[in-house]
């Protein structure tokens, strides 16, 4: 579901952005508006964003090998990165520079009509790719709140089309008042204050892609309602009596590596405790479909090994049954 979300949200936010963008530079060629530019330069970033995650998620479908036994799922938190980094750069940075040098040295606006009608037809259009990464998000967060799921989303797509639309929004807004405060009062100060808020935004939205997209790249954990599931399923079973240690890590969006020591009675035989992990390993991946890699180790429980290693990733309740 996530997947295709994302993949709808993305090709609606390239097909708007690309249109936005030849309207911008189309007024900006008309007026000399430096809000119209950089406006016209953020929308060309973000159609390159959306097109390095889509080659993102198609690399990432590619199968395991030798080299990466995991596969390639990793690679849409790499393109997600490089998105948070275009945004700041070609789109943040460059703005806030114009934004400078037109409150520096500011002109006059010529056909401002022009700015004004490209700037309706962009918010109409942003709109449109806001509403349909809006729709496909609600689907995947749940619970969730939008500041949560954000947050928590473990597929970069949809959380960054999301900002970047809201962003945009935000920026075409910020350059009509821009340019409509340039018209009433004559001065071109103003249209350089409304570039370099543009910038300002657009930077501090690319922290917060920088900031998520990292912690995914290090390496994160199921969350604590998946773990608990997890545990349950292990623990549904007479035939273990412990889940010692529990790790989870995700490997890609929807691909989850689980690994874990479990307890199991003294009395059993090795055949026993074979087909007691091959019980379990079905059950964990009945109870969370994408766990793709499950790997258990079998021991005797004992208080002083559950001690020498404690689980950071206990039950939504309170500590791992140790």
């Amino acid at each position: 579901m996530s997947a295709e979300g994302g993949t709808k949200a993305l090709i609606a936010a390239l097909s708007a952005n690309l249109a936005i963008a030849v309207a911008k530079f189309t007024a900006f060629a008309f007026t000399g508006s430096s809000s119209m530019l950089a406006e016209g330069v953020h929308s060309v970033a973000d159609s390159g964003n959306q097109v390095l995650l889509l080659v993102g998620a198609k690399r990432a479908r590619r199968d395991a090998d030798e080299e990466h036994p995991f596969g390639y799922g990793r690679e849409r938190y790499v393109y997600g990165f490089l998105v948070a980094v275009v945004l700041f750069s070609v789109g943040g940075l460059f703005a806030v520079y114009e934004g400078y040098e037109k409150i520096r040295d500011p002109h006059e606006l010529h056909g401002w009509y022009w700015a004004v009608g490209v700037l309706v037809f962009a918010v109409l259009m942003e709109g449109w790719s806001f509403l349909t990464a809006f729709r496909e998000a609600g689907k995947a967060k749940g619970t969730l709140g939008w500041v949560g799921y954000i947050r928590r989303a473990k597929a970069p797509e949809l959380p960054v089309v999301l900002l970047e639309d809201a962003g945009a929004l935000i920026g075409l807004v910020l350059a009509l008042i821009g340019v409509g405060l340039t018209v009433a009062t004559g001065d071109g100060v103003w249209d350089g204050v409304g570039t370099l808020c543009i910038g300002l935004l657009l930077v501090a939205i690319a922290v917060v892609l920088a900031v998520e997209t990292k912690s995914l790249l290090v390496g994160e954990s199921a969350d604590r309602q998946t773990v608990y599931r997890i545990r349950t399923a292990l623990l549904d079973t007479r035939a273990i009596t412990e889940v010692i240690h529990l790790r989870t890590l995700h490997v890609g969006p929807e691909e989850l590596l689980v690994a874990a020591k479990i307890g199991v009675r003294r009395e059993d035989t090795a055949e026993q405790v074979v087909a007691t992990i091959d019980a379990a390993e079905a059950r964990v991946r009945a109870a969370v479909p994408i766990a793709r890699a499950v790997y258990l180790e079998p021991d005797v429980y004992s208080a002083e090994k559950a001690a020498a290693g404690p689980d950071p990733q206990a039950t939504p309740g309170g500590p791992g049954r140790h």
